[in-house]
């Protein structure tokens, strides 16, 4: 069922036309995403000045930043989840300082020791133009010194080759008001030339019988990066001492399973 309005006799409410769209919504498909957590959050303590979250989203980073005393502040291109932010912030005594903007051509008046980029989110750079003045950017508003760091999808190969529109739940958790379960599916069509996958999301809300009783529907495209590709853009956007690692931990990238770790210095 898709979703309508809670008032009788009114049209159906328009739904997301992106996952970024809707604050709430974004949270439910995030909130449980915290296994880089420990690697941004060293990074952060450890900068020694002021930091940057970079297409921040709903604050997920950037809140344990704060909590944790650090001088942080956000962009993202997204207001409303610039809107979910500021009031998460609101409601844990945190004063969140953000702007809106592109990650391709932001501009802030002031450096920074770390400028970080969560969440697989650099991906969303469709093309080389706009990855490269992403990097460019970064590597402008960076102190001497200063490091850029972000993650990658890596195109394991089981993936990039599923067959077109094949529908895949990508978790379910609980509805933090609720505890009904919340599935967030997944279907997948790919321009393998141009390296972009095409994503149809759907949230499914169940009643309490199990039943399907919402579904928010939403498109989002990315484009997956292979290693000497970052390499190369990495050097093009002037950062010429950089490290790639294949996880968290910083183990080499060796597997077609691994991840795409960035560490960049300025």
């Amino acid at each position: 069922m898709d979703q309508t309005s809670d008032t009788p006799g009114l049209d159906p409410m328009p739904e997301p036309a992106t996952p970024f769209d809707d604050g709430v919504l974004f949270d439910l498909g995030m909130d449980a995403y915290d296994h880089d957590v420990e690697f941004y959050l060293g990074l952060a303590r450890a900068a020694n000045g002021p930091i940057l979250d970079l297409a921040c989203g709903t604050g997920r980073m950037m809140l344990r930043c704060l909590e944790a005393g650090l001088d942080v502040e956000g962009v993202d291109l997204s207001p409303a989840l610039l809107a979910r932010l500021q009031q998460k912030a609101a409601t844990r005594g945190l004063k969140a300082r953000v702007a809106v903007a592109n990650m391709t051509a932001f501009a802030l008046p002031r450096r920074f020791a770390l400028i970080m980029i969560c969440c697989n989110t650099f991906v969303h750079n469709l093309t080389t133009e706009d990855q490269l003045a992403t990097l460019r950017r970064c590597r402008a508003h960076l102190a001497p010194g200063g490091v850029l760091a972000f993650d990658t999808f890596f195109p394991d190969p089981k993936l990039i080759m599923t067959p077109d529109n094949t529908r895949v739940l990508e978790g379910e958790v609980k509805h933090p008001d609720t505890g009904l379960p919340v599935r967030c599916y997944d279907t997948r069509s790919f321009d393998r030339v141009r390296q972009w996958f095409h994503s149809k999301n759907e949230i499914e809300f169940l009643d309490a019988a199990g039943n399907i009783a919402v579904t928010h529907r939403s498109e989002t495209t990315a484009r997956w990066i292979y290693k000497g590709e970052m390499e190369l853009l990495l050097r093009l956007a002037g950062f010429e001492r950089h490290q790639i690692f294949g996880a968290f931990d910083r183990r080499p990238l060796e597997r077609e399973t691994d991840a795409l770790i960035v560490l960049a210095e300025a």
